[in-house]
C-alpha cells in the first residue's frame, strides 16, 4: 500500500515558494540554515516575492508545520536561524510595540 504524502510536503516540493537544498533544517548550526534559504531564494526560479520574503516564508512554513513534533532546542535553533536570516539580507528585527 503506497503512503500518500502529506500537504506540507507536497507544498514544499511543488509550490512557488523555493527550490531549497536538501537537508536544509536539519542543520545544527542556525547561520547555516540561513545561509542555505538564502543561497534557496537568491537562485531559486520559483519564487514569487522577493529573496529575503521567500526565505523567511519557507522558513516560518516548516516551523509552523513542525508544530509540537520539533522539540524546544530544535525550535530554538531555527528561530534563531530568522535572525541570522534577517542578518544576511540586512535586514532589522522586528520592532516590537510600546508599551
Amino acid at each position: 500500500m503506497a503512503t500518500r504524502k502529506k500537504w506540507s510536503q507536497e507544498v514544499t516540493e511543488h509550490s512557488d515558494a523555493l527550490d531549497l537544498e536538501g537537508s536544509v533544517f536539519k542543520h545544527d548550526d542556525p547561520k547555516a540554515v540561513a545561509a542555505s534559504l538564502k543561497r534557496s531564494a537568491e537562485h531559486s526560479k520559483r519564487r514569487k516575492g522577493s529573496p529575503f520574503q521567500s526565505a523567511m516564508s519557507m522558513l516560518t512554513f516548516y516551523i509552523n508545520r513542525a508544530g509540537k513534533g520539533l522539540s524546544a532546542a530544535r525550535r530554538k535553533k531555527l528561530e534563531r536561524a530568522k535572525t541570522e536570516l534577517r542578518k544576511a539580507f540586512h535586514r532589522e528585527p522586528p520592532r516590537r510595540p510600546a508599551s
